[in-house]
């Protein structure tokens, strides 16, 4: 009787662990306010944005990343850009499913353009596999080495076969700012929230420029039944 009991506990269980649904996390930069500008002289800023969400499974093992990005934007003193509406300064939002027990590190980074054409001909190769799932494997989103948002960028759009690397392409003049934010599968769980809102100030110094952005990006969580194939 007590192993009856037992197997129909376990076969409850499992049931359960079978009929819970995957949690995804969706990123969107959202605004972006210029409050004061790195090239004061011309009075404009051309600015592109890279944005990735990686994810880790409960062994700590990146196993997968997707990519976006946003620009070349010219931006004047003052101008605040709402990035979810329709238009030229639409920034497409990416997604990415949570492994069971693990967690998803969503990284942007904001960079001033002196070479216009330059960073658009690298803003056209991140368009084409925009959301495109790929398999960072060999690369270096380990467990063990701590990585900025500028890197996890970098290495997310190795990951999906553009050959090159933002470190080296960008000094860190160009740089205006970066962030991640990372996000563990069981806390968001257990806080029941579908919303994780990222306020950042990117500030500095260029020269006798001071610079101030105001950015805010959101990370939405869903959940997707998955549902047993008919045969």
């Amino acid at each position: 009787m007590r192993s009856l009991v037992h197997a129909f506990s376990l076969s409850l269980f499992l049931f359960s662990c079978a009929r819970q649904p995957t949690l995804t996390a969706e990123m969107a930069p959202t605004s972006l306010n210029a409050v004061n500008l790195e090239e004061t002289l011309s009075q404009r800023d051309e600015l592109m944005m890279a944005y990735s969400l990686t994810s880790y499974d409960a062994q700590n093992k990146a196993v997968a990343v997707v990519n976006g990005g946003w620009g070349v934007q010219v931006v004047r003193t003052g101008q605040q850009f709402d990035l979810q509406s329709n238009g030229p300064a639409f920034a497409k939002p990416i997604g990415l499913p949570i492994p069971r027990n693990g967690r998803v590190v969503a990284s942007l980074i904001l960079v001033e353009v002196d070479d216009y054409e330059r960073a658009n001909q690298l803003l056209d190769q991140v368009r084409r596999i925009h959301n495109v799932v790929a398999i960072p494997a060999g690369l270096l989103l380990t467990a063990v080495e701590v990585l900025t948002p500028l890197k996890y960028v970098s290495a997310g759009l190795i990951a999906s076969g553009i050959g090159l690397k933002l470190v080296d392409r960008f000094d860190t003049d160009d740089l205006l700012g970066q962030s991640s934010v990372d996000l563990r599968e069981a806390d968001l769980r257990a806080r029941k929230q579908p919303l994780v809102r990222v306020p950042v100030v990117f500030t500095g110094q260029h020269l006798r420029d001071t610079y101030r952005y105001e950015l805010r990006y959101d990370i939405r969580l869903k959940t997707a039944q998955i549902q047993p194939i008919d045969k």
